[in-house]
């Protein structure tokens, strides 16, 4: 019996199917259980997770594995010895990109171009799809305000609007139009919800926030996800009101459930319902087994609480079998969906995966993605951008000619496939112009490297000093208390600006880093992020001028660490600091540094400059029917061609509750070519001033409003209107 080529009515065949098959439809596992080489290797994992080979044999998806061969061999092994034909899902982390490698989804969020992220989403998809992969746990959605949290590099950053945005166009390129179709994957947005607000930004710990502060900042961009259509939903392991996700009733069932009317598949993530142990609300796991499925998560990864105890649950009458049945009809239609019934090796091909991965069009468009990604800090005497004619040119620093520029979760990708700075430099200038020295390490080194590098920098005419974190240094499990330039680089950075010399500093890493005393030392600051496969040919576009740089910071680079969590979007409270000139005591303010962020989240500079002039609203009063439109003249008074990013921000100046200081609402790219002006007009509606009032009702409240315009989040127009 086979369903290839059929389409399937899942609920004929989920009633065709026994308990203990259901029940495996709602593990994972990972490949090694269902290897034909790894027979006799999996009696101590099996014993681990309490399964035995039965719940092996049921199993329903698969995570971790990639590439058509060995994704085929396990299908068609699993399908000749299942009863109903029921095929597995494979599933794995393609987070930005799958083995053509895209800059990390924090340097994406600070392109603030959509069409970026949904046309970097697509390539991953289709490059995943030819491997095998069927569903990928990407978007990360989590609001971050921490730099110390590791997994910053991984969500698009501190904004829900802008947040929003980026998740939807992600689910769009991962999804396409029709999920049955050849190179679309299902997208699982995670991880829901709120695991970007660990205390102290360390890894796993408590998240505490407010029911209000949930809503207003962390769960828009999940929801927008869900409304574009993602197909799955990874739950966070951090608690929600002292309640972990994954047996969250109310964050699972209340909210996902019945107020977004979620039908979507729900998956836990790494051992997550066996976590609920060691949280402290489930004594064991078959009290846990029976607080996730309740909660409603479809799917347990990697632990064997569901195999081991629900069927026992049921017959004790804790749990319903329409609690489970539900379960894996959603699974079993996202199966339908992606028309594994009717082809279960849908996608699949050797020649297509070696055809697609690290092709000239994918490489190409990892070069653009990178280079609108990256932001100009810093441009003193307009060092940068440096002549293509320039004598010669010094690289130097531990990423002078480093090809691990991937970024933590490039699974498939690999380093040797990348462009590195040198490179990229080289293959812009040719490789008789370029030296390149590394001067340190990123870790520990010793002085000798240094005196050898500064030597070699003495010989060239500009210097690219080229430093960061290792790749490991963000990313899961990599919380950091200091986030300043680690071992001796900044020691070689010193020596090297003394030269005196024209330099640019680049950074690559997964996380704003505290650069306060390099920043105010250097000309010249691009960040780059990890930047991806073409890393180094996309920051050579920019040093160059091949590139106008146009990336916007997505995410605010705190003065020191000591100010984080750091964000714009910040209440005022009863004693504000109005500026840093301010030197009264008793108002809400650090004795020893400055309250705001060295850099400010929007902000980002260009070759080129523009001036904003004339803003202007064409009605002072704003009804619920009505609309006004705020407008601003933008003007490149620069002597090269630029893209700015122009930020609409609004105030509510007093609520029922206290709103922010300010929040983004709207933006738009405009090209301008050299003394071009332009007008740039936004509409302002009532529905874009709601916000939780008092009694936690999404609504607006009438009053005085600012509306703000300008190129980031500090430097701003100001007006004013009001809701009648």
């Amino acid at each position: 019996m086979t369903n290839q080529g059929k389409k399937v009515d899942v609920k004929e065949l989920l009633s065709n199917i026994t308990l203990k098959e259901k029940i495996g439809q709602l593990l994972q596992l990972t490949p090694m259980f269902l290897q034909e080489k790894a027979v006799g290797e999996i009696t101590g994992p099996m014993g681990d997770l309490g399964i035995d080979s039965e719940d092996i044999k049921n199993c329903g998806s698969i995570l971790g594995i990639g590439g058509a061969e060995e994704v085929m061999e396990i299908q068609k092994n699993y399908l000749e010895n299942s009863k109903h034909k029921i095929p597995l899902l494979f599933m794995a982390d393609v987070i930005h990109g799958y083995r053509t490698i895209f800059p990390i989804p924090l340097a994406l969020g600070c392109s603030w171009d959509e069409e970026i992220v949904e046309e970097t989403s697509r390539v991953a998809a289709r490059e995943a799809s030819a491997g095998g992969v069927h569903v990928t746990f990407s978007p990360m959605v989590d609001l971050v305000r921490d730099a110390r949290w590791g997994r910053v590099m991984e969500s698009t950053g501190e904004d829900p609007y802008l947040n929003s945005i980026f998740a939807k166009a992600a689910v769009r390129g991962y999804q396409g139009d029709d999920l049955s179709k050849d190179g679309n994957i299902a997208a699982c947005v995670k991880h829901f919800a709120a695991y970007g607000a660990p205390e102290g930004g360390r890894e796993y710990n408590t998240v505490d926030i407010s029911e209000r502060m949930l809503r207003e900042y962390y769960l828009p961009a999940y929801k927008a996800a869900i409304e574009e259509g993602c197909k799955m939903l990874m739950t966070s392991f951090n608690t929600v009101n002292s309640v972990p996700s994954s047996g969250n009733e109310w964050l699972m069932r209340e909210v996902l459930r019945n107020e977004w009317s979620y039908d979507g598949v729900v998956i836990s993530d790494w051992a997550a319902i066996k976590e609920l142990i060691p949280h402290g609300v489930a004594e064991d796991e078959r009290e846990a087994a029976e607080k996730a499925m309740k909660a409603g998560v479809d799917i347990e990864m990697m632990t064997g609480c569901y195999p081991q105890w629900l069927e026992k649950l049921i017959e004790e009458g804790k749990i319903s079998i329409e609690l489970i049945d539900q379960a894996v009809f959603r699974i079993l239609k996202l199966k339908e969906e992606l028309g594994l019934f009717a082809d279960p090796y849908k996608g699949l091909s050797k020649d297509r995966e070696a055809s697609l991965n690290l092709c000239e069009e994918h490489r190409n468009i990892a070069r653009k993605a990178a280079a609108a990604s990256m932001v100009l800090l810093k441009n003193d005497g307009s060092i940068l951008p440096f002549s293509k004619e320039t004598g010669k040119v010094a690289v130097i620093g531990p990423y002078a000619d480093e090809q691990s520029i991937l970024g933590w979760w490039s699974w498939q990708g690999k380093a040797e496939d990348a462009v590195s700075l040198k490179q990229g430099i080289i293959n812009k200038i040719g490789s008789e112009k370029v030296v390149a020295a590394k001067g340190c390490d990123i870790i520990d080194s010793d002085d000798d490297k240094i005196v050898q590098a500064v030597e070699l920098a003495k010989t060239a005419d500009v210097i690219v000093l080229a430093l960061g974190e290792a790749a490991d240094m963000s990313g899961e499990g990599a919380s950091r208390a200091f986030i300043k330039l680690s071992g001796k680089q900044e020691q070689l950075a010193d020596e090297i600006l003394k030269l005196n010399k024209p330099t640019a500093i680049v950074l690559f890493n997964g996380r704003p880093i505290e650069i306060t005393e390099l920043y105010g030392k250097a000309p010249a600051v691009l960040e780059a992020w990890f930047p991806g496969t073409e890393g180094g040919n996309a920051a050579a576009d920019i040093l160059f001028g091949d590139k106008n740089p146009t990336g916007r910071l997505s995410m605010s680079f705190p003065y020191t660490v000591g100010q984080v969590p750091v964000y714009y979007n910040e209440f005022n409270t009863g004693r504000p600091k109005i500026d840093d000139s301010n030197t009264e005591r008793y108002v809400s303010h650090y004795s020893d540094i400055p309250n705001a962020p060295l850099l400010p989240f929007g902000y980002g500079l260009s070759y080129t400059t523009f001036k904003y002039e004339n803003f202007m609203i064409s009605d002072d009063t704003l009804t619920e029917d009505s609309s006004i439109a705020a407008s601003v003249m933008i003007k490149n008074t620069g002597s090269v061609d630029g893209e700015e990013i122009v930020q609409l921000y609004i105030r509510d100046i007093s609520g029922s509750v206290v709103r922010p200081v300010k929040e983004l609402k709207g933006y738009k790219k405009i090209y301008l070519k050299a003394g071009e002006e332009r007008q740039v007009s936004f509409e302002i509606r009532e529905d874009m001033l709601r916000f939780y009032n008092s009694k936690m009702e999404l609504k607006s409240e009438k009053g005085k409003f600012n509306v703000m315009v300008g190129p980031n989040s500090k430097e701003l127009m100001t007006l004013e209107f009001k809701l009648i």
